[in-house]
């Protein structure tokens, strides 16, 4: 059997390769998409199963574990991506802030709506007036007679004077009732019309702030799993250097290798026992979000419920298909046509205004003493009036003129604004449309990516613990082995990803949630 030399440039190489293994599970972890943290105190702190200790040396293999199986299935009350977002939904903060947008656009329609009711008011007075002695008008002057009215110089009988009584407490009980008529084709309807359109896009700010919430929640969900899968395969490596640290020695013992190589598979080892521990940080670190976006209680156990193993269905149709069912289903157009129509019938309210205003009114006065009742006096009487009233300010008029101009700007903004929504849900439609195909092919790509990366690992070591090949061959299998196996649970991550926003941007994940 011929023995492999071990010269300086084979060492350079396997040192650059070792390095590869390290650069490898960096770039991976960094790779991995996190969520926002939300920033709530007393935020319930998840429990999360301690990694093994790196100091395990005699640990079992577990090169032939799936970084997404679940052993022994799903435990009880175990964690979905689906279970993660209605809870995230129902939770969210954000959605709450939008639920009590809602309420308060409804208490507006209310108020719009009173507007249709003819205006009454009711009023009632008592006021006490200075006493002074009244003046006696044309004392003298008047004269009464029994002759007939009418009788050309009449015999005076007796001559008298006029005085006005003066009744000093007065009580006034009036009530008033007002028609807006013109007002009811000019302006309250119109008002009504917006208030109801600005509950609608109220009500498709919640739909779309509890879909986002839930798509943020089952993004988390997955992430976490990422995470978790990575450690897997970070305990994996690990588990596949000690094993090479291990033949190496051997083979220096046996005058195979050199002291160097030995070396060498110390240093992956303790690479590879800090690449572990920064992996379990990160599935911690992860969990921790799936916490805080269902808002876990305290001390609530978190573990995963679904396998990332399983294959996903294919997504079927055409993009072009898939651009136009997210235009007519997306609850954040929706919205913005709600609020440019709101927009425009306020504008037409505020026109109303510069019309003349024709109101007819009724008016019931039972007063002590009643002024219509001459001469007054001390006794309560009732009185009515029914008539019509046409008004018009020439200031307010212009005001409200240029009030309406400056909503129908708005309303020009609001659609400008719909016309770059629409561009940039066509954009995200496609984007996730790509990342869906990619995916799938990185799923087929990365399996035979796999499978190949552990035949040549298992022959490479074959062949070092016979002495038929360097340290550096293994090192290279290793590496290889542990890129294919990120490679794969990025794959199965990644498509079920992929089709989460691309659910989200066609408005599916929000269908049956307006109420």
């Amino acid at each position: 059997m011929s023995q492999v030399h071990d010269t300086p440039s084979c060492r350079l190489v396997g040192a650059r390769r070792s390095a590869r293994l390290l650069l490898s599970l960096a770039f991976a972890f960094a790779s991995l998409p996190l969520c926002r943290l939300a920033r709530a105190q007393g935020s319930p702190t998840p429990v999360l199963p301690p990694p093994a200790s790196p100091a395990r040396a005699d640990a079992a293999p577990v090169a032939e574990v799936s970084p997404l199986a679940l052993e022994g299935g799903a435990p009880s009350g175990a964690l979905t991506a689906e279970i993660v977002g209605r809870r995230a939904a129902e939770t969210s903060y954000v959605a709450k802030a939008a639920q009590e947008s809602v309420r308060s656009a409804a208490a507006r329609v209310d108020q719009a709506w009173v507007a249709f009711l003819p205006r009454l008011s009711t009023r009632f007075s008592y006021s006490r007036l200075s006493e002074f002695t009244p003046r006696t008008f044309g004392e003298g002057s008047l004269v009464g007679t029994p002759q007939p009215a009418g009788t050309p110089n009449p015999t005076p009988t007796q001559a008298v004077g006029l005085a006005f009584p003066i009744v000093p407490d007065n009580w006034t009980l009036e009530a008033q009732l007002v028609v807006p008529i013109s007002d009811y084709f000019l302006r309250i309807s119109q008002g009504y019309s917006a208030a109801t359109k600005s509950h609608e896009a109220a009500r498709h700010d919640l739909v779309a702030a509890r879909s986002r919430s839930a798509t943020e929640g089952k993004l988390a969900y997955y992430a976490w799993l990422r995470a978790r899968g990575a450690a897997v395969v970070a305990k994996q490596s690990l588990e596949a250097v000690k094993t090479h640290l291990r033949d190496a020695k051997t083979q220096v013992a046996a005058g195979n290798a050199s002291r160097a190589d030995a070396l060498r598979a110390e240093t992956a080892v303790a690479g590879a026992e800090l690449a572990l521990e920064r992996a379990a940080n990160l599935a911690e670190l992860t969990q921790k979000q799936v916490a805080i976006a269902m808002h876990a209680k305290e001390g609530e156990a978190l573990a995963p419920g679904e396998s990332g193993d399983a294959e996903v269905a294919p997504f079927v149709g055409s993009l072009a298909q898939l651009v136009a069912e997210a235009k007519a289903s997306r609850y954040e157009i929706r919205s913005i046509d709600a609020n440019a129509e709101a927009a425009r019938k306020q504008a037409g309210a505020l026109a109303g205004g510069a019309y003349p205003s024709l109101a007819g009114f009724g008016t019931a006065n039972y007063s002590n003493p009643n002024p219509r009742r001459i001469p007054l006096t001390n006794e309560w009487f009732g009185t009515w009036a029914l008539g019509v009233q046409l008004t018009w300010t020439p200031n307010d008029a212009y005001g409200a003129l240029a009030s309406s101009r400056d909503l129908e700007a708005r309303v020009s903004g609001i659609e400008a604004q719909r016309g770059a929504i629409r561009d940039g849900i066509e954009l995200e439609v496609t984007q996730a449309f790509q990342s869906v195909r990619e995916a799938d092919f990185a799923g087929d790509s990365s399996r035979r990516q796999l499978a190949s990366a552990e035949e040549a690992y298992r022959t490479a070591r074959e062949l070092f613990t016979n002495g038929r090949a360097t340290s550096t061959m293994l090192t290279d299998a290793e590496t290889d082995l542990t890129r294919a196996r990120l490679e794969r649970l990025n794959a199965r991550i990644d498509a079920r990803v992929a089709r989460v926003r691309l659910e989200h941007a066609l408005g599916r994940d929000a269908r049956g949630d307006d109420r």
